[in-house]
């Protein structure tokens, strides 16, 4: 059964990343096609990028990366939930993803964005991140309105068309996270590199 980490792509205080992971987080449980579960980068000690070498060669030295090579490497597919920060994703969210190469590749990804315009503009600047890292993203996403689909700007209350474009998104990103099954077997991961 495919895993699926939902991905918390802020860690700014006051956020509101969280709440929405979260909702992610019980419409995923629903369902009996693959396990999910929250990763808070809040979670992790990952200061600016700090390695001495390039993310590609896999030679970590320090212990925070290397926890954070064992949480991304454990799943076949990600949910990144991010806020629009200045067109963008988050400083973090981007920092997180530089630090690794090999533990991303041949996974799916799907993307909850939220912001003034959905964050839509966040997702697809992660969609080229991604995709430079060997990530297939899948097309539907969910852009969350700040002032459709919340109140007060803080409270998440979903309209239930964004419950219908989450279960569309993760429907695929399950079905590609055991299409690229194969890719993700060792004897090919050897092969590629």
């Amino acid at each position: 059964m495919p895993r699926i980490a939902i991905i918390v792509g802020s860690t700014r205080p006051g956020r509101i990343s969280p709440k929405v992971a979260q909702w992610v987080h019980t419409v995923a449980s629903s369902r009996d096609d693959a396990e999910f579960e929250i990763l808070d980068l809040a979670d992790f000690t990952l200061p600016i990028y700090d390695e001495p070498l390039p993310p590609s060669m896999g030679q970590y030295t320090h212990d925070h990366t290397r926890v954070w090579s064992a949480a991304i490497a454990g799943f076949d597919g990600f949910v990144f939930v991010t806020p629009e920060y200045n067109r963008s994703i988050p400083g973090v969210l981007k920092n997180a993803i530089d630090y690794l190469s090999a533990e991303w590749a041949n996974k799916a990804a799907g993307f909850v964005g939220y912001g003034v315009v959905g964050g839509a503009r966040a997702l697809e600047h992660l969609r080229l991140v991604l995709g430079e890292l060997r990530v297939a993203p899948v097309r539907d996403a969910v852009c969350l309105s700040l002032f459709d689909d919340f109140t007060d700007f803080t409270d998440l209350t979903p309209r239930e068309v964004q419950v219908t474009a989450l279960e569309t998104m993760l429907d695929d990103v399950v079905a590609w996270s055991r299409a690229l099954a194969s890719l993700r077997t060792p004897q090919h991961a050897e092969t590629a590199v």
